[in-house]
C-alpha cells in the first residue's frame, strides 16, 4: 500500500514516504466544490479534443487535455499548491537553480479503458542518469479514485531501480485509492501507470509535472500558451512556466533572475 497521510500533516513524514516508495498520497487537500469547477471548466474542452492524442500508449478511452493555464483559472491554485512546491523543493533543487512545469495535463479515464503501460515520466527525456530526479509529479483527483474505476497504479520503491529495470509480474503493486480533492505525489523515476477503468462512470485527474530547469519542458508553455495570456496571469505561475532563466540558459532581454 502507499502511504496515505492527512492534509496538515508536516513535510517530513512525507518526504519520508516519498524517498522509500517514490509514492505518497495527502488525503482532502482541496474540497469538493473546488474540483467541481475544474471539471465544469475541463469538460467543453475534453469533449471538443480529448481524443486527439488517442493512442496504444494514452488508451482509446481516455481523454487528454493541455493549455491546462488557458482554459482552467480554477486549477491555478493546485498549480502552485505550497505543498507540492515544498516537495519540488526538496527533490529538484538539490540538481539546479529553479525548476518549471514539464506538463499540465487534464486526464479524463472512461469506462472499458484498459490498464496503461507502467511507465517512469522521466522517460520522455532521452537522456537519463542514475540517481538525479528529473521530475515531480503532483496528480490531483477530481473524482473519488477507486479500485474499480482505474486508480492509478503504483510501483512502490522503483524509483531506486537501475535505470534499465523493467517490472515484471512478480513486481508489488499499489493503487492510488483516495477520495476526491486528494493529491498523488510520485517521483519522475517512479513506475506507474493508469488502471482498468471497470466502473460505469468516468474518473478525472489533474496530473502536473515539475521538471529541473535546464531541461527543455515536456509540453512547449510558449507556444502552448499565448504571450498575451501569459502576460495576465501571476508573475509566479509565469515564472514556472519557464519565463525566467537558469544561470545563463534561456536568457533574453529583461529576464527574471534565478
Amino acid at each position: 500500500m502507499l502511504k496515505t497521510l492527512p492534509a496538515g500533516t508536516p513535510l517530513e513524514p512525507l518526504f519520508a514516504a516519498l524517498e522509500a516508495e517514490g509514492a505518497a498520497i495527502v488525503e482532502r487537500l482541496i474540497d469538493n466544490a473546488h474540483c467541481r469547477r475544474i471539471a465544469a471548466e475541463f469538460r467543453p474542452w475534453l469533449d471538443r479534443e480529448g481524443l486527439d492524442s488517442a493512442g496504444e500508449f494514452n488508451g482509446f478511452k481516455t481523454l487528454r487535455i493541455s493549455q491546462i493555464v488557458v482554459r482552467s483559472p480554477a486549477s491555478l491554485p493546485l498549480l502552485e499548491h505550497p505543498l507540492v512546491l515544498a516537495t519540488a523543493d526538496r527533490f529538484l533543487l538539490r540538481n539546479c537553480l529553479n525548476y518549471q512545469f514539464g506538463s499540465l495535463t487534464g486526464i479524463e479515464i472512461l469506462p472499458g479503458e484498459g490498464e496503461q503501460r507502467l511507465h517512469r515520466d522521466h522517460n520522455c527525456y532521452w537522456k537519463r542518469f542514475e540517481g538525479l530526479e528529473m521530475q515531480v509529479s503532483a496528480l490531483w483527483a477530481l473524482d473519488d479514485f477507486t479500485l474499480e474505476n482505474g486508480a492509478t497504479r503504483v510501483l512502490p520503491g522503483s524509483h531506486r531501480w537501475p535505470l534499465d529495470r523493467l517490472p515484471t509480474a512478480g513486481d508489488p503493486l499499489a493503487q492510488a485509492v483516495m477520495p476526491q480533492g486528494s493529491l498523488l505525489l510520485y517521483l519522475g523515476s517512479t513506475f506507474h501507470g493508469g488502471g482498468a477503468n471497470r466502473s460505469s462512470a468516468p474518473r478525472l485527474a489533474l496530473i502536473n509535472t515539475y521538471a529541473l530547469g535546464w531541461l527543455r519542458q515536456e509540453e512547449n508553455m510558449y507556444l502552448s500558451v499565448p504571450r498575451e495570456t501569459a502576460d495576465a496571469l501571476p508573475e509566479s505561475i509565469r515564472l514556472l512556466m519557464g519565463y525566467r532563466r537558469h544561470g545563463l540558459v534561456g536568457w533574453y532581454p529583461g529576464a527574471p533572475k534565478n
